[in-house]
This record gives C-alpha cells, structure tokens and sequence, in this order.
C-alpha cells in the first residue's frame, strides 16, 4: 500500500513538473528582459493631436507619462466598429538598447533600426528577422464622445 501510494505521488509530481517546464519559456510574446511597466493612457480623438485616429491606417506615437518605458505606436485598424492596435516600441524580439525602439515606416510597417526587423502595422505580423508580434496592450473605445483608453 506504501509503495503504490509513493509510486503514484511520484508520477503525479512528476507530471505537475513536465506541465510547469512546458508552460514557460517556448511561448513566450517577449524576450525575458523586455520591460514591464504599467500602461494607462486616455486619449480623446476630437483633440488634433489625435486626430489621425479617426482614420484608418493613420499611426501615432505616444510618449506620455504611463505609456511604458519608449512609449507607444497606435493605429485604427477599422472604422465599423472601431478597432485599434496598441504596440510597444520596445523590439520584441531584443533586450533594450540603443536603436531598438521601433518605429513606423511609411505607414505601413513598423522597423526595429538596429537589425531592420519588420512588422505589418495593421496586424503586426512578422515580415523580415523576427518571429515575434510586436508587444500589445488592451484598450476600450467609447465612440459617442471619441475616448480611446489604452492599458495593460
């Protein structure tokens, strides 16, 4: 009875192990020194600094206090209903450092100078060097009076 109670807490030990060593590290969205900071910005799209939010494809940067460590790239991905993409410039895919901040190229993709990485900016899919997505963050719109709160 012993043995069979100590054989059984072996394998139930045993397979709580394997579920633990498999749920961290492989599907990770970020390297393990991207930075994490708390992200709470609100920005009211009838002010001309956000102007281009009303328009779908029509990206800004968002360097405000709580929009994380470079700030923020958000874009209108479609009007009806309204959608949007929230990235951190931080690369995704390297540890902080000079030239990683990504930046929005010619409206379409987002490129990480140091090794030229590309990101479609609409969807964030991985073009060219990286295989991770750009960091997201959540937001909620309030289209009668035009709020976009972005938070993570």
């Amino acid at each position: 009875m012993k043995k069979t109670f100590s054989i059984i807490s072996f394998f139930i030990l045993l397979t709580f192990s394997l579920l633990n060593i498999n749920s961290c590290g492989s599907t990770e969205d970020t390297v393990n020194c991207f930075p994490d900071s708390p992200i709470s910005v609100n920005l009211n799209l009838n002010l001309a600094a956000y102007n281009d939010l009303n328009y779908v494809g029509q990206p800004i940067y968002i360097d405000e206090q709580q929009s994380g460590t470079r700030g923020l790239i958000v874009v209108r991905t479609a009007d009806v209903p309204a959608s949007f993409k929230v990235y951190d410039r931080n690369a995704p895919h390297l540890c902080p450092e000079n030239n990683t901040t990504l930046e929005i190229k010619d409206n379409i993709s987002i490129i990480c100078p140091k090794d030229n990485a590309t990101w479609i900016l609409i969807t964030g899919q991985p073009t060219a060097v990286s295989s991770v997505p750009p960091k997201t963050y959540f937001w909620s719109y309030d289209a009668a009076t035009k709020n976009l709160n972005l938070y993570n």
